[in-house]
């Protein structure tokens, strides 16, 4: 049995300390913040509206935003069905119905190319993923490769036989 990117959920471990001031785990959890899509699955596993904290609010919310709150960071793992598997459509309704129609960009003969006002640190734990700009300028992303995408219009592409998970670290550039 094959997994796909509907399977992908993640586990959150957050520290911090006790009334002894002793490093304790205060949660262990699947994460809640959970959205399937029919181009991608996002879990979010961090939120916090105001950077930087050390110990302070977790503030994941039970749905999932796209977006970071003003001066805040979201820590998410997406996972990318391989491009076969997803129609056309079903992406187009995806990056629209989870960036929203202001970060999606018209126009662009390339399925999914969208932008927000982030930072976007993205590390590839598995596989192999295309990242496409509005120029035509594309490059491979493999296993442990980061890109750093600062509020630049992309298009992502799976191109394997695999789904592809990144970490993406998205910080708001929005003060």
């Amino acid at each position: 049995m094959t997994s796909s990117h509907h399977d992908a959920v993640a586990r959150r471990v957050v520290s911090g300390v006790n009334a002894e001031g002793k490093s304790v785990i205060v949660t262990d959890e699947l994460t809640r913040t959970r959205v399937t899509l029919p181009a991608f699955t996002s879990n979010d596993v961090w939120r916090s509206d105001t950077v930087p904290t050390m110990f302070g609010h977790d503030d994941l919310r039970d749905e999932l935003d796209f977006a970071p709150a003003e001066s805040g960071i979201i820590v998410r793992l997406v996972t990318f069905p391989p491009d076969k598997d997803i129609d056309e459509e079903s992406y187009v309704e995806t990056i629209d119905k989870f960036h929203g129609h202001d970060f999606v960009a018209e126009g662009s003969e390339v399925v999914g190319m969208h932008a927000m006002d982030t930072v976007d640190i993205d590390t590839v734990l598995n596989g192999e993923l295309w990242c496409i700009y509005d120029s035509g300028q594309e490059t491979l992303l493999r296993a442990g490769d980061t890109i750093i995408n600062r509020g630049t219009t992309h298009a992502w592409s799976n191109r394997t036989d695999a789904p592809v998970t990144v970490v993406a670290t998205v910080v708001s550039v929005r003060a």
